[in-house]
C-alpha cells in the first residue's frame, strides 16, 4: 500500500478514468432504475457499475486501459478493503456473546470448505468455490473481489468474480424477504432473527433492509452480526491464500499478498473501538470517519466497475448451471447450520 508517484501515474490515468466514470454513471443510474420501477427493482451502484463495465469490455479492451484498471483491482481494492476496518467496533462483537461468535464462525468455516467442494463436485476451478464460498460467509461482492486477489491465474477467474458478485447480489435480494418470515415460522425471538438475518445473507444492504424491516432490536443485532462476519474478512481471505499455495504445483501462482492492507484494517478496527470512547474527539472523529468510509465505498466501486471492464461478456455468458448450483449450495449450507446452531442456542 504505497503511493504512486505522479511518473509512475500517468499511465494509470486513462484506465482510473474510464473505470471512475463507470461509477459515476452508476451512482446516478441507481435511483433512476429503483424509481422507473417503482421501487421494484433496486440495483445497488456496485451491481449497476459491474454490469455497465462488462458491456464497455470492447472498449477498455484497449492497450492504454490496461494499466490504470489492474491498478483499481489490484491496488485500490486493497486500499478500500482497509478502510473497511472503520465499519466494526470490538466491543460490538465481545457483546454477541460466545456461543453466537463460535456459531458465525463455525457456519462461515463450513461454508468455505463446502464451496470448494461443491465446485470440485459440479466441475467447477476450486477458485470459483472459494469465491462463492467467502462471498456467502461473508460479505458478497466485498468478500468476492478480496478473495480474487489471492487466487491462482486461471482463465475464468475474472468471470467467476465477476458471476459470483452479481449472484451474491441476486440471491441477498432473494432471500431478504424470504428469511424475516421464515424466523416467524421457526418461533425465533427478536435477537435471535436479528442473529439468523445477520449471519446468512450475503451483502450489508440486505441485511439492514431485512434487519430493520421487522423492528429496530432485529435490524440492530443483525447489524452487529454482519459486522463480525466482515470483521473476519482478511483472516478469511488470507486463511484462502494459504491454501491455495499449499496446494502444490498446479496452484503455485497464488500468493497471499503483503498485508499491509489486512494491518491497516485491524488497526482501524481498533481506533474505531477506542476514539469514539474519549469525548473530545468524538465529533472529529465522526468526520474523518465519514470521509474515510466514503473513500472506501468510492474505492470500492472504481475497482468492481474496472472488474466488469475487464471480464468480457462472452466469458459471463458461458457460465452455466454448474456455477448457479455451487452458489446456492453454499447459501444452503449457511443456513442450514446458523439455523441448526439457534435451536440448540
Amino acid at each position: 500500500m504505497t503511493l504512486v508517484s505522479p511518473a509512475a501515474a500517468r499511465p494509470l490515468l486513462p484506465g482510473m478514468a474510464l473505470a471512475s466514470a463507470v461509477s459515476i454513471i452508476a451512482v446516478m443510474a441507481e435511483p433512476v432504475v429503483r424509481n422507473a420501477t417503482g421501487g421494484r427493482l433496486a440495483l445497488p451502484g456496485m451491481v449497476i457499475a459491474l454490469i455497465i463495465g462488462i458491456a464497455l469490455h470492447s472498449v477498455a479492451a484497449r492497450p492504454a486501459f490496461e494499466a490504470g484498471l489492474t491498478f483499481a483491482v489490484k491496488k485500490l481494492l486493497r486500499w478500500a478493503i482497509g478502510l473497511l476496518g472503520l465499519r466494526v467496533a470490538l466491543g460490538d462483537i465481545i457483546g454477541l456473546g460466545l456461543g453466537t461468535l463460535v456459531l458465525v464462525v463455525g457456519a462461515m468455516a463450513a461454508t468455505i470448505a463446502a464451496g470448494i467442494w461443491l465446485a470440485r463436485r459440479f466441475g467447477a476451478h476450486d477458485g470459483y468455490g472459494a469465491l462463492a464460498g467467502a462471498a456467502t460467509a461473508v460479505c458478497g461482492a466485498s468478500a468476492a473481489l478480496a478473495t480474487t486477489t489471492v487466487l491462482p491465474h486461471y482463465k475464468a477467474r475474472a468471470a467467476d468474480t465477476a458471476f459470483t458478485v452479481v449472484a451474491a447480489n441476486a440471491v441477498s435480494t432473494i432471500v431478504m424477504l424470504i428469511y424475516p418470515p421464515l424466523a416467524i415460522l421457526l418461533g425465533f425471538d427478536a435477537s435471535k432473527t436479528g442473529i439468523l438475518l445477520g449471519a446468512t445473507i450475503h451483502d450489508m444492504a440486505q441485511v439492514v433492509g431485512a434487519g430493520y424491516a421487522v423492528s429496530d432490536p432485529v435490524g440492530n443485532t443483525a447489524v452487529v452480526v454482519k459486522l463480525f462476519r466482515v470483521f473476519l474478512l482478511l483472516p478469511v481471505v488470507l486463511a484462502i491464500g494459504w491454501w491455495f499455495m499449499r496446494q502444490g504445483e498446479a496452484t503455485h501462482d497464488a500468493k497471499v499478498p503483503v498485508p499491509v492492507f489486512a494491518l491497516v484494517f485491524l488497526a482501524l478496527v481498533v481506533v474505531n473501538s477506542i476514539v469514539p470512547t474519549i469525548p473530545a474527539l468524538v465529533s472529529p472523529y465522526a468526520l474523518v470517519k465519514g470521509w474515510l468510509v466514503a473513500l472506501s465505498n468510492a474505492g470500492l466501486l472504481i475497482a468492481i466497475a474496472a472488474l466488469g471492464l475487464g471480464t468480457s461478456i462472452t466469458a459471463i455468458l458461458s457460465i452455466g448451471w454448474r456455477h448457479v448450483a455451487v452458489f446456492f449450495g453454499t447459501t444452503l449450507v449457511i443456513l442450514g447450520i446458523v439455523i441448526a446452531g439457534l435451536l440448540v442456542l
